[in-house]
């Protein structure tokens, strides 16, 4: 027999057996005879009985809250763009195009067309699509079985491979579709079942659902359309890749043909279209006007792309957008699971709604600020400059600009140095960068730690510039080396508000000395802070032993700008820091809410110790290194100012009681010195930090206010005393050795007559005790000095030879004493007995002489 017999009676049989096996679901106790019958039948009801729909894949949206309380969507995420919608919100035109033109014996037949499952059958027999010969039911069925089967996919081999097993041209299959759409029909209403397909059904492309495809093709809702949208809609069905609506018009695809000499748009849809619009009128669901009417229709879309993504987000917060994202990827991802990241495949799949804490006021403010003062591109070097805004008290992330347009496009990344992928302002792990060195910001852990160890900010040391060569580190053991900081200009202070002021490097330093770097580190964590690259603080020195060097007490590691904006809003906060958050709320596709990442409130530092932080930190708006940032609001601030190495990294953050603001501007890669180029057109480069944060700070001041920061109870400016040490007798190096290590500061007084060996230290002054860093006089003996005889009590002859002969002058004086025994006798000298002369100096002596009433020896 040829193959072409072969093949029809094939087909016969197997359309013979489609009929039996319909009939055989329909009616079960229909006898039916024919061992081959029989089994089929028996493999059929070994199927499982009941398809049970997945949650369908929908575009996730995330919004920013309008000044009036309205939603402003930002961007949209999803693998299929489909948003659900209820039966009422589809059109009724909708709903009959979809009956006419799919399946007219929809509302009458069991969940099978037995006369379409025939048809359906000669195609799959034949290799060819088996869509056109299957019910609206069995059509809904497979695009279940599609959605369930490549839902899980985590990349596009996998999605293939979900989507060639639930798609496979085969008999099981078919069979597998009959049986689930005809227990499916026996379980679920008929209004159900097609509201079910129009919201799974491919529209081509992404887009699947009727409701996004009204709003792709005609900016309507589902709702709302036409009856020939409707109609054009449905078309797509049929065929999704060569009806669609969205291709260039061209006789490949048919999307434009000429007729008759006329151009007819869409002429492959247009067909479709009219042969649905054809059935409706054939089944009365329109009258003949309408269709008269809607034939006579070009097809004419109005294409609408959804947002895809957070390049479509307005103005600069296309970067807060991108961390939203991160947040949600990081923070509903299971670990336990690595080949699937499930929070990613909720924000694509989900149909999430996402409210952020976005405070677009700030947020149009700060892109202002940076499209004023830093350019996207600097011929000179590669520039970056990051603003961002946390609410105090609650970690809500107000406002995130980047002076570069986002991307995620390759193309675009390579074309031009105004694309940016990497955020700036974010740790690496949500989707920025290794971060870069805070510079002199960061001393403000180092004041932190001060005061937790019971310093004063009163309380004076020694900062003066100096080489160090060791720091106490309970971590690591003491740290010892030579480390000579450097200060940004010739001014010193010696105590801990004057060195915040004026952010003095080796005051600082002077501080740290005194401390203990493991306790500094900790206390910077406490506030949140941590490498950006994810690593702890420190410098690596030999893998996996790391260590927090004395140079990082001035900010040598690597941060983000909101790592650091969190930490201030947390001293401005009593101490309390509140972890970053950028999500208010989350609701599903069903509108369930889903429970966003929530702030957690940490205690960094007693609040006494917050508030000596803040005391010292508000003095540099006071004269300080911030004065170029007061926004003279009236409102309070604190701040302080950070300059890395060469002026390669320039920062400006500080807070209100209310909200905390970090700006970096600085060389991504390179080390251009920002005080050596020419200036922008706002100004200096060096100081456009100040610019940005004064005029962000001074609406976040206008808008949210700010009281009095908590003053420090007087503990925090107690005086502290020390001894002086004792150095008389030493040389002038050691002596100087031990008044440094003291903590005061040592300096030559020059030389003074003593007794003691020539060139050793005679004394100090000040002596007793004195606050550390107070400068202590050093004076060194000439050997000049000899010892005075005591010579009271002798006569005033011998008393007169004693020191002659001792090589002093003697000059005497005489005074009366009614103590006969005194006559002639030395009543005192001076100087005195046991001090010290210059040989050659006089020394006076008082005798004493019968007066006063006395008598003498032997009178009555």
């Amino acid at each position: 027999m040829s193959d072409v017999g072969a093949g029809i009676l094939g087909f016969v049989g197997m359309s013979a057996l489609a009929g039996v096996l319909v009939t055989a679901a329909v009616t079960p106790a229909l006898a039916v005879t024919g061992m081959a019958a029989n089994n089929s039948i028996t493999m059929f009801e070994n199927l499982p009985g009941y398809l049970q729909p997945g949650e369908l894949s929908q575009k996730s949206n995330i919004y920013a809250t309008q000044a009036d309380g309205s939603r402003l969507l930002l961007a949209s995420f999803f693998d299929d763009n489909r948003e659900e919608v209820g039966w009422d919100a589809i059109s009724q035109y909708v709903k009959d195009a979809a009956v006419a033109g799919e399946d007219p014996r929809f509302y009458e037949h069991g969940g099978v067309d037995i006369q379409g499952t025939i048809r359906g059958a000669l195609k799959t027999f034949t290799g060819e699509d088996t869509q056109g010969g299957s019910s609206i039911t069995q059509q809904y069925v497979k695009n279940v079985l599609i959605n369930n089967n490549t839902k899980k996919a985590t990349n596009q081999e996998e999605f293939e491979k979900a989507y060639d097993e639930a798609t496979e041209v085969s008999v099981s299959r078919k069979l597998k579709e009959i049986r689930y759409a005809i227990a499916l029909e026996k379980e679920v209403p008929k209004d159900e079942i097609l509201k079910g397909y129009l919201n799974i059904a491919a529209f081509g492309g992404r887009v699947y659902g009727i409701e996004s495809a009204a709003q792709y093709y005609y900016g309507k809702t589902a709702a709302t359309l036409a009856l020939p949208e409707a109609a054009s809609l449905i078309a797509i069905v049929n065929f999704p890749d060569a009806l669609r609506l969205d291709q260039p018009e061209d006789e490949e695809n048919g999307a434009a043909t000429v007729v008759k000499g006329e151009v007819v748009p869409y002429a492959l849809n247009k067909d479709r279209r009219d042969y649905i619009l054809d059935k409706m009128l054939e089944y009365k669901k329109i009258t003949a006007e309408e269709h008269a009417a809607a034939v006579a229709t070009p097809v004419a879309p109005a294409i609408t792309a959804p947002s895809t993504g957070c390049q479509t987000a307005p103005g600069a917060a296309t970067y807060f957008c991108d961390y939203v994202t991160w947040v949600i990827k990081n923070h509903y991802d299971d670990p336990a699971t690595t080949d699937v990241n499930e929070g990613s495949m909720m924000l694509r799949t989900g149909g999430l709604d996402i409210d952020t804490t976005l405070d677009l006021d700030l947020q149009a403010r700060a892109e202002q600020a940076m499209a004023e003062n830093v350019p996207m591109v600097d011929e000179r070097f590669d520039v970056g400059s990051v603003a961002v805004s946390v609410e105090v008290g609650t970690g809500k992330v107000l406002a995130m600009v980047q002076n570069k347009k986002y991307s995620q496009d390759e193309e675009q990344l390579n074309s031009s140095a105004e694309f940016e992928s990497i955020n700036y302002a974010t740790d690496y792990a949500y989707g920025g960068s290794n971060g870069f060195q805070p510079g002199s910001t960061f001393k403000v852990f180092t004041l932190g730690e001060w005061l937790n160890e019971g310093h004063s900010l009163s309380e004076s040391f020694n900062g003066n510039r100096r080489v160090f060569t060791s720091f106490p580190d309970s971590c690591n053991g003491t740290w010892h080396g030579s480390f000579d900081p450097k200060n940004d200009d010739g001014r010193s202070a010696n105590n801990a508000v004057d060195a915040t002021k004026y952010s003095v490097n080796t005051s600082f330093v002077a501080m740290a000395q005194q401390l203990d770097l493991c306790k500094i580190k900790a206390t910077a964590e406490a506030f949140g802070v941590k490498r950006a690259d994810g690593n702890p603080l420190g410098t690596p020195v030999s893998e996996p032993e790391w260590t927090f060097q004395p140079s990082a007490v001035l900010g040598t590691e690597e941060v983000s700008p909101l790592n650091m904006a969190n930490a201030f809003a947390g001293i401005a906060n009593n101490g309390s820091t509140c972890s970053p958050i950028a999500i208010t709320a989350i609701t599903d596709a069903n509108g369930e809410p889903v429970a966003p990442p929530a702030s957690t409130c940490t205690q960094s530092v007693a609040p006494n110790v917050a508030a000596g932080m803040s005391y010292a930190m508000a003095q540099t708006f006071n004269g300080g290194t911030a004065g170029a940032s007061n926004t003279y609001t009236g409102v309070p601030h604190i701040g302080k100012t950070g300059t890395t190495d060469d002026n390669k990294d320039t920062w400006m953050n500080g807070a209100s009681t209310r909200v905390a603001t970090a700006v970096w501007v600085g060389s991504v890669t390179g080390e251009a010195d920002q005080r050596r180029l020419d200036d922008w057109d706002s100004g200096p480069v060096a100081t456009a930090r100040h610019r940005m944060w004064k005029s962000i700070m001074t609406l976040a001041d206008e808008k949210y206010g700010g009281g009095d920061f908590t003053k420090p109870d007087q503990s925090a400016f107690k005086q502290v005393l020390v001894d002086i040490p004792q150095v008389s007798g030493l040389s002038f190096d050691a002596a100087k050795q031990a008044i440094e290590t003291a903590g005061f500061v040592a300096e030559d007084g020059g030389q003074q007559d003593s007794n003691l060996p020539a060139g050793t230290v005679s004394g100090t002054d000040p002596t007793g005790q004195a606050g550390k860093g107070t400068t202590i006089r050093i004076f060194t003996s000439n050997g000049s000095m000899t010892g005075v005889p005591d010579v009271v009590g002798m006569t005033g002859d011998q008393a007169e030879a004693a020191l002659k002969q001792a090589g002093f002058k003697v000059q005497r004086q005489n005074e009366n004493t009614v103590d006969p025994t005194k006559v002639g006798v030395v009543l005192s000298q001076n100087p005195a007995g046991g001090g010290f002369a210059k040989p050659g100096d006089q020394i006076t002596i008082t005798v004493g002489k019968l007066g006063g009433g006395g008598t003498a020896p032997g009178d009555d």
